[in-house]
């Protein structure tokens, strides 16, 4: 029996997992919309949105930036803009999917530096 040495991770995707809770978050929304409810998902959305907009910043994947930003700032919590209606029902999904991805194409490549980090 041989002892195997472990490989180097080639990427890590760091922004997968909050992407996916941001879409899960968002695709129950259009039910939750008009309830009390809403607020907690306007949280969840605009915070996961920053942290997936910095782990775009890390992966000098400065593109999302701006996309990031936007969600953060339309579900905003503490200065909720107040829409209604069928776009912004259909705001909900769009955004879902932005997340999914996001999450699915911002990877990061960890260098011999972070490994002495830990």
């Amino acid at each position: 029996m041989s002892a195997r040495t472990p490989q180097p991770v080639a990427y890590q995707r760091n922004a997968l997992a909050p992407g996916v809770l941001a879409a899960i978050a968002l695709f129950l929304a259009p039910l939750l919309i008009g309830n009390d409810w809403f607020l907690l998902i306007r949280f969840v959305v605009a915070i996961l949105a920053v942290i997936v907009g910095w782990f775009a910043v890390q992966a000098r994947q400065w593109w999302w930036l701006p996309v990031f930003a936007a969600i953060a700032v339309i579900w905003n919590p503490i200065y909720p803009f107040d829409f209604s209606g069928p776009v912004w029902i259909a705001a909900q999904p769009v955004a879902a999917v932005v997340f999914l991805v996001a999450g699915g194409m911002i990877k990061y490549r960890p260098t011999e530096g972070d490994a002495k980090k830990r």
